[in-house]
């Protein structure tokens, strides 16, 4: 990760609205990073929802532990262990396990419109996701996130001590779209795949990655171009459905999967 040079040091505690990360592409890509007030109103949207099922699964085993205790002593306190696992994993696994089929985002983020990436600008692995939402156990002492507001308040980035274990950066759904104007309306590019090449499974963050490359590569000297190009393949070729016996050169693979990610409507 890297900010612009020739800006000045940012004091202790103060806000940063934009973040400039240099990918390991050698992309620059600009992220509006979200304020602490859109990200306890996320967590709060979030915690509406943790409540409103928690006291729903509390009623029913109340009725639960009714028809156990006719059982046997043992079968009550078997179901008071399942009940105590269970609510540990509504509040820590919830943001974990949304996060991760979310792409980083869980009901109250996206409500919110903001988004947990690397600071990297790569989306975070489901260890990352776990490890950075177990931290919320020492981020909410002594109550109500008051750790993990210090932290935030202290931190450049805003950071809780969940994305400073893991590197991660919560910024907001806005500064994925402005990267993609330039070439959002561009005509469909010559020798157009004839299937699928799998654009809906790419996340956000390397639709922007790709999108940012077209802009400028006009910009580059031919070898860091071709370079750049076939990293940025590389990178989003697991994801990808190429045919073994494709024509077309890496820039025109990125075209038509720019392409087919904006015919299906999908940004994020």
């Amino acid at each position: 990760m890297s900010s612009n040079p020739n800006a000045p040091a940012a004091p202790l505690g103060s806000l940063v609205d934009k973040l400039t990360i240099e990918t390991p592409e050698q992309t620059a890509l600009d992220f509006a990073v979200a304020g602490i007030g859109s990200r306890f109103i996320a967590i709060g949207y979030d915690m509406l929802i943790q409540i409103v099922v928690g006291v729903a699964v509390g009623i029913g085993s109340i009725f639960l532990f009714r028809a156990l205790a006719l059982v046997s002593s043992r079968a009550s306190l078997w179901g008071l262990a399942i009940l105590i696992l269970f609510y540990f994993l509504l509040y820590f696994g919830y943001y974990a396990l949304f996060e991760i089929i979310w792409n980083g985002q869980t009901p109250g983020k996206r409500r919110v419109g903001i988004r947990v990436i690397k600071d990297s600008g790569r989306p975070l692995t489901p260890a990352e996701s776990i490890g950075r939402n177990l931290m919320r156990i020492v981020d909410w002492l002594p109550s109500l996130y008051g750790v993990g507001l210090v932290s935030a308040v202290l931190t450049k980035e805003n950071k809780r001590l969940g994305d400073l274990l893991v590197g991660s950066l919560v910024v907001r759904e806005t500064s994925l779209s402005d990267l993609k104007p330039a070439f959002q309306n561009a005509p469909a590019p010559t020798g157009l795949a004839a299937s699928p090449l799998g654009a809906d499974r790419l996340t956000p963050e390397e639709f922007v990655l790709i999108d940012s490359f077209l802009n400028r590569r006009s910009a580059l000297d031919s070898y860091v171009r071709s370079q750049m190009a076939g990293q940025i393949l590389n990178r989003l070729r697991p994801k990808l459905t190429l045919p073994t016996d494709n024509p077309l050169s890496t820039e025109r693979i990125l075209e038509s999967v720019a392409y087919e990610r904006r015919a299906t409507g999908r940004y994020s």
